[in-house]
């Protein structure tokens, strides 16, 4: 039986998690250190993006999503898991909470990481199963955090085009609601999105709608057999999930909104 030896695991490892590149990708730009312009793949330009969340958000002229209605942050990975694109709803970095904005970009980066070209996994997918005793305990600490990555930077840029994430991994894994991955109308994954900034039950709302306003909906399965990657509301007063995809309620109206919106399941059944 052929065996790997030590100094090649590492890397064996590393193929086997890295996310391949979908073809359905534009680009945007960043500026490098030295001043010089660099395009960036992304599904999604920066324009677009902020466009949708405004919608997206009551602060800025949008709907409810049951929560506390806070300006919220989005951020775009593309299938490469670099940020690709960051916006906030906020006229300025702190009308939404300041730390969100990397929650956001760790929830795209999780939906991404976890969701294949035939089957998507929203972060809100992961809770249940990420508990003590569920099957990916610990799942959270598996790709940390870049601090590098994620505080570098003037932070009166946080959430524009020249946002100083963009181009780069932010690592993280986020097991609560608010990351979806993203398919084109080809079926291609493209990325993920990520929406931070209110409870987790409304952030998801929030990237579902903006994921459908950019027409990046076309998701071929998910966890839940005809509901695909929405949120399941199936954990009882025991604390168990009868799906083992589950999601606990917060504090509004949040899983009515997304019932309504097709975005989540509130019952036993997974439908």
């Amino acid at each position: 039986m052929h065996k790997l030896s030590t100094a090649t695991l590492p890397l064996a490892l590393a193929l086997l998690v890295a996310p391949t590149c979908g073809s359905s990708q534009t680009s945007d730009t960043r500026q490098t250190g030295n001043g010089q312009a660099e395009r960036v793949a992304c599904p999604v330009p920066h324009e677009a993006l902020e466009d949708a969340l405004k919608k997206s958000v009551k602060p800025a002229g949008g709907p409810s999503n049951g929560g506390f209605d806070n300006n919220e942050w989005a951020a775009i990975v593309n299938r490469e898991g670099k940020v690709c694109a960051m916006a906030r709803s906020g006229k300025n970095v702190d009308d939404q909470w300041p730390g969100s904005r990397a929650i956001a970009a760790e929830k795209a980066n999780t939906a991404n990481a976890f969701s294949l070209a035939t089957k998507a996994m929203a972060s809100a997918n992961l809770y249940a199963a990420a508990q003590p005793g569920g099957f990916l305990f610990g799942a959270g600490a598996t790709n940390p955090p870049v601090p590098e990555t994620l505080y570098a930077g003037d932070p009166n840029q946080f959430g524009t085009e020249q946002d100083p994430i963009i181009g780069k991994p932010s690592g993280g894994v986020i097991v609560f609601g608010g990351g979806l991955a993203l398919y084109d109308g080809n079926g291609r994954i493209a990325g993920a999105i990520g929406a931070s900034g209110d409870t987790a039950c409304a952030d998801h709302n929030v990237a579902w709608r903006i994921r459908h306003s950019l027409g990046l909906d076309h998701v071929p399965a998910g966890v839940s057999p005809n509901m695909k990657d929405a949120i399941i509301y199936d954990i009882g007063p025991n604390g168990k999930s009868a799906s083992g995809f589950g999601h606990p309620k917060c504090v509004g109206r949040e899983a009515q909104i997304a019932v309504d919106l097709g975005a989540g399941v509130s019952s036993d059944e997974v439908r």
